[in-house]
């Protein structure tokens, strides 16, 4: 494990989740997606899209490798594999979020004003990509999946599968590539929603 520090504390530069994570942690989630783990009981698009921010601070974090139901035939298995992350409170500042279809980019934005950020409750999300900087305070790295209790959600991933969990996260300069995000409350303070008819307007570039 990289930049080991006291108090629980570890410091993971240029985090992602799905790609470029310490080998330890990248190989848990393959495992976990190999042994089959929990499908979620909703089914997506199949569709990504993505999601910047200058800051996410969330409290009670859990990761664990899932499959998501889908209908596209792009995927013959009907399934598609994704990285599944759980945060029970969190804070977002300068959130950019954008859908891509062919020349139509839907493009939303809020919490700019940082003394009004965007916050979420019961945050689930299941991505494919994660890049940033992070830091992990009271992180577990190796628990059972489906012993997961940090985000306070009462299911995750199958038993015997990979998960890890943290009291608190804290990712700056968050870049997301995502299937699918829900919570209980999303609060999107200052939103613009904007369509935009060609163009580069995209959160940020592949």
């Amino acid at each position: 494990m990289q930049d080991q520090q006291l108090g629980g504390r570890t410091d993971w530069r240029r985090f992602a989740v799905a790609v470029g994570l310490p080998a330890v942690v990248a190989g848990g989630l393959v495992l976990a997606l190999a042994e089959g783990a929990l499908a979620a009981n909703f089914t997506v698009s199949g569709a990504q899209f993505k999601l910047s921010a200058d800051s996410l601070v969330g409290e009670g974090f859990t990761q664990y490798g899932s499959t998501l139901d889908t209908d596209d035939p792009d995927y013959e298995d009907g399934e598609i594999p994704a990285a599944m992350s759980g945060i029970r409170h969190a804070t977002l500042t300068n959130l950019c979020q954008s859908v891509a279809a062919g020349p139509l980019t839907l493009r939303i934005e809020a919490g700019g004003d940082p003394a009004h950020p965007v916050e979420a409750d019961d945050l689930l999300i299941g991505m494919s990509d994660l890049g940033g900087d992070a830091v992990f305070e009271d992180i577990q790295i190796g628990l059972d999946a489906s012993t997961l209790t940090g985000d306070g959600s009462e299911t995750h991933g199958a038993a015997g599968s990979f998960g890890q969990q943290a009291g608190t996260v804290t990712i700056t300069n968050l870049r997301q590539q995502a299937y699918y995000t829900s919570a209980s409350t999303f609060t999107l303070n200052g939103m613009t929603l904007k369509l935009h008819i060609g163009g580069s307007h995209e959160c940020f570039a592949d």
